[in-house]
């Protein structure tokens, strides 16, 4: 016999004590919240508990002499109203928002819908397809960390599964999983890149849709989440979450920071229409943005069925409790937040001054976090590039853009290819940010790899059919005279160069610098620019054969290391000409300051740059020529020494280190070079 009683309305979701396990849940216009105990296997409902109802709307249940390990759900009954909101469903079992873990596996079924067709009410009992919620007894992360300042930080995109189902130095009960990406094998690939924090797409637990199941795909990606504190299970190899933590603990030990992609803007219940799994049968209003119409209607700035209503205060405190349990339990470092607009979003549009941008700044724990916005949605003024408030940090589009087609040959880029390299003053001094608020990167897992980028001109998803109509059309590509793979090795070769230009761009450019996991092994998604769904080699990293052949991994390592050692890239405030350290200078084929003409003639494609450290008496000059032209120019002797050390280059006939004053400037190609001062300008 189970023995209960009212038990205490805080803290949300399941509490272990010795004397038993206390359950609540906020649900405001329910008129009865069943706890539902389930055995060990979870499949049989073996008691329901009528909980009690608190003042705001949280009701709760304490059972006497409950484990640690035990299987639950909840079942809310109510109105059912399609006007008003109000989706409660008895029949429909409903996961803990604020589970810790699951056990068991979802399945789609019609079960999971609580209407069918709209307006029908369904009485088909979900508990069968659902996991259940598994009571947790959280401890604090206990590890080092190695809080890597920004002004040092090289960030790696990485997925889970994607970077090691394929390494053929890890065991095969491992690929694919946390505890794969701590290996020694890849670990030590990491470190010999030079990275500093690895940023994981998305971990918290995640379904596949059912429009995508149907066909026989998967969401891959994992923008499609289940459960805002369970890690994804299919990455745990025996289920054991602590295998995450474990995960984190290693990387920290070698000096390697964990960001996790979150996505708190959508949830797998999609709209009106999808399935009622947790939020949607407890409070809809709540947790969802909706018009007010005669039929509640989502909104949905996500374009994935329905938006996550942060203005709600029980929501937002949702939001914040999952972060901090990801940084107090789970000891991550920080986060990257997909379609980060969202959260700034009232019902008169976008603020930099929303509750949730001060409820973050104002907290202890979360304000020393890394974060990391992608400043757009899809909503109405979603994109928000700049907007942000400090102290985050925003991935810069227009940097990426602006790179891509610079080196593709187009004219008249020059000037915003320098305000780029610059750090975006434009974007974020208005605030009191500097250049280390931009994350420049020239791929991530949206969109065409660096190598597929000089591979090919169209997209070809047609593997994730829908006649090749999904993604971007204009991704600034070109394929440099053969679409898709070939065996000639001229176009190979022009290929990798092309690529390594863009990485000289990338990592002599003021801003934090990020890749995406399989830049260096010249990975190809065969042109698909849309792989969210494909869950096999187009996304798997290849550790052999040509990849390995055409790597870029000493190329990456070479170039971060040079970036470490030039002073100003440690410099967390934009070069401007009053800078008593500190000096840019932008030169033309003449070696003369840019002109205004030269700023703007759409035939120039060659850009060429000095920052010196007057302190250091040291200076670094970049030269990135775009043109196919060849040309002869002299380098500057003054006030610089009389000879400039390449430090760098993607020329491969290029083998000497002093180069000469006068020297021939290849075609695509891109250099630094390094020279000391003549004198140091504060003796």
């Amino acid at each position: 016999m189970v023995i209960s009683h009212k038990g205490k309305m805080f803290p949300l979701g399941s509490t272990v004590s010795d004397a038993g396990v206390n359950f609540a849940v906020y649900a405001p216009n329910a008129d009865k919240v069943c706890l539902c105990l389930f055995d060990g296997f979870g499949r049989c409902e073996r008691d329901r508990i009528d909980m009690y109802s608190h003042e705001g709307g949280v009701w709760s249940v304490f059972v006497d002499s409950l484990k640690e390990g035990a299987l639950y759900g909840y079942r809310a009954d109510g109105p059912y109203s399609l006007s008003d909101g109000h989706f409660f469903n008895f029949n429909k079992l409903l996961l803990d928002p604020y589970a810790k873990d699951f056990s068991g596996e979802f399945t789609w079924s019609e079960r999971h819908y609580c209407h069918l067709p709209v307006g029908e009410f369904n009485t088909l009992d979900n508990a069968i397809d659902m996991p259940k919620s598994k009571v947790v007894k959280a401890q604090l992360y206990t590890g080092t960390k190695p809080n890597i300042a920004w002004c040092d930080t090289f960030i790696y995109e990485c997925h889970v599964k994607g970077a090691t189902q394929l390494h053929p130095e890890i065991e095969k009960n491992q690929v694919g999983k946390f505890s794969a990406l701590v290996q020694p094998a890849f670990l030590q690939h990491l470190k010999s890149l030079g990275v500093t924090a690895i940023e994981l797409l998305p971990i918290h637990a995640f379904v596949s849709e059912q429009f995508l199941t149907t066909k026989g795909l998967q969401n891959y990606w994992g923008y499609n989440t289940l459960s805002f504190f369970v890690p994804h299970k299919a990455y745990c190899i025996n289920g054991d979450i602590n295998e995450f933590t474990t995960m984190v603990r290693q990387f920290h030990e070698h000096d390697i920071e964990v960001i996790i992609d979150v996505v708190y803007n959508h949830t797998a219940e999609s709209g009106i229409d999808g399935p009622m799994l947790s939020f949607k049968g407890l409070n809809n209003n709540g947790y969802y943005r909706t018009l007010n119409s005669s039929e509640s209607t989502y909104i949905n700035d996500t374009g994935c069925g329905n938006t996550v209503n942060i203005d709600d205060p029980i929501t937002l405190k949702l939001i914040m409790d999952s972060l901090r349990y990801w940084v107090e339990v789970m000891g991550v470092d920080g986060f990257r937040f997909d379609l980060a607009t969202i959260l700034g979003r009232t019902s008169e549009g976008f603020t930099s001054r929303h509750s949730f941008f001060q409820a973050i700044l104002q907290d202890p724990i979360l304000s020393s976090v890394k974060l990391i916005a992608e400043p757009w949605d899809v909503g109405p003024g979603g994109y928000q590039l700049g907007a942000f408030p400090p102290p985050w940090r925003e991935w810069n589009d227009k940097y990426r853009d602006v790179v891509r087609r610079f080196w593709r040959g187009d004219g008249g880029t020059l000037p915003e290819l320098a305000k780029r390299i610059h750090g975006s003053n434009d974007l974020f001094e208005h605030n009191q940010r500097g250049p280390l608020n931009s994350i420049n990167f020239l791929t991530s897992h949206d969109g065409y790899s660096l190598a597929d980028w000089t591979s090919f001109e169209h997209k070809h998803n047609e593997a994730n059919g829908e006649n090749n109509r999904d993604g971007h059309s204009e991704n600034y590509s070109f394929n440099c005279g053969v679409e898709g793979a070939t065996n000639n090795s001229e176009v190979n070769n022009l290929r990798i160069k092309m690529q390594l230009n863009a990485l000289v761009t990338l990592f002599l450019s003021k801003g934090v610098p990020m890749i995406a996991a399989g830049t260096e092994l010249n990975h190809s998604q065969l042109g698909n620019n849309n792989a969210y769904c494909q869950d096999n080699e187009v996304n798997w990293l290849d550790w052999s054969g040509q990849n390995m052949t055409h790597s870029l991994s000493q190329s990456i390592s070479d170039l971060i290391k040079l970036r470490k050692q030039l002073s100003v890239f440690q410099h967390p405030f934009f070069v401007h000409a009053d800078d008593e350290r500190f000096s840019v200078e932008w030169l033309n084929k003449k070696m003369l300051p840019m002109s205004e003409s030269d700023w703007h003639d759409e035939e120039n494609k060659t850009l060429m740059y000095i920052l010196a450290d007057k302190l250091k008496s040291k200076a670094v000059m970049v030269i990135l020529n775009a043109d196919t032209e060849h040309l002869t120019i002299s380098l500057p002797t003054s006030p610089f020494s009389s000879s400039w050390e390449c430090m760098f280059t993607s020329e491969y006939a290029f083998d000497a280190k002093t180069l000469p004053i006068s020297f021939c400037l290849t075609g695509q190609s891109a250099w630094v070079l390094v020279s000391n001062l003549e004198e140091n300008t504060n003796d």
